[in-house]
């Protein structure tokens, strides 16, 4: 089973090249017909940056512990959750929406959700850049643990590329599958520390908060550009999300495997 398990991942290296290639198509495809094109890519995150910050920050008047930029603040955790719910969203539909390649006999269809993970990579840069100049608006110091928001990247891509995997595959087979992924989304979203934070929550059901493994990896995105707190400082946090991503990774690649076979047959 680890051969196997092996000889599926080394696939992938070798197919980098049409990964890229496909990812850079998906996003060509996204804003194909539209005037502004590539722009967009801009416009959602700022527009979406200034509407949670008026309604929370305006509004709720809610302030983040260490009387960080409430608006900095919202966009860490908002960067890590929306590339994190773009690759799962895009990985989910990715085998069903390409049935016509996976009908193709030398096709590798494992590397489909891949292209959608990458291509949300690539969206996931400007939400950074958008993230760069409100550190750089409000002056706030720069740090060597701005470059540990790559290791959070990382985390959380193969946290997403576990369930991705999974998701696809069941999805071909089931196809409520997406639908049931998005609610876990948009519920995942709310559980997880993006508008609030940890200490906000009474004693007794802080400790809980950490069990959703999104909130490590938001966390250490603030972590990196605002607290400047080196990822070995959470040591316990950093097991027990290692130990979901990793078991997730691995059951996704397993279960993809095993279903794969038979994907021609029923799309």
């Amino acid at each position: 089973m680890f051969r196997s398990f092996y000889y599926f991942i080394r696939l992938l290296v070798l197919q980098r090249d049409i990964i890229w290639s496909m990812a850079k198509r998906e996003i060509a495809h996204q804003y194909m017909g539209s005037l502004l094109g590539f722009v967009w890519t801009f416009v959602h995150p700022v527009i979406l940056v200034l509407v949670f910050w008026v309604i929370f920050s305006l509004g709720f008047r809610v302030q983040p512990s260490e009387n960080a930029p409430f608006v900095v603040w919202l966009t860490c955790g908002m960067a890590a959750w929306f590339v994190f719910a773009d690759m799962v969203n895009g990985s989910v539909g990715a085998v069903i929406h390409n049935a016509n390649l996976i009908k193709k006999t030398l096709f590798h269809s494992q590397i489909l959700p891949i292209v959608k993970i990458v291509a949300a990579l690539i969206t996931h840069g400007i939400f950074l850049v958008v993230l760069l100049v409100l550190i750089l608006f409000h002056r706030l110091p720069f740090d060597w643990c701005y470059l540990q928001f790559v290791y959070y990247l990382l985390a959380l891509t193969v946290l997403a590329l576990g369930i991705g995997w999974m998701g696809a595959s069941l999805t071909v087979f089931i196809r409520d599958v997406s639908q049931v992924a998005g609610v876990f989304v948009q519920i995942g979203f709310w559980a997880t520390p993006i508008f609030w934070s940890p200490e906000m929550m009474p004693e007794g059901i802080r400790d809980y908060v950490w069990l959703n493994p999104m909130a490590y990896v938001v966390q250490g995105y603030r972590d990196s550009f605002i607290y400047f707190v080196p990822f070995w400082e959470r040591p316990v946090e950093g097991i027990y999300f290692w130990c979901v991503a990793g078991a997730l990774f691995v059951l996704g690649a397993l279960v993809f495997k095993r279903l794969k076979p038979h994907f021609a047959d029923v799309l």
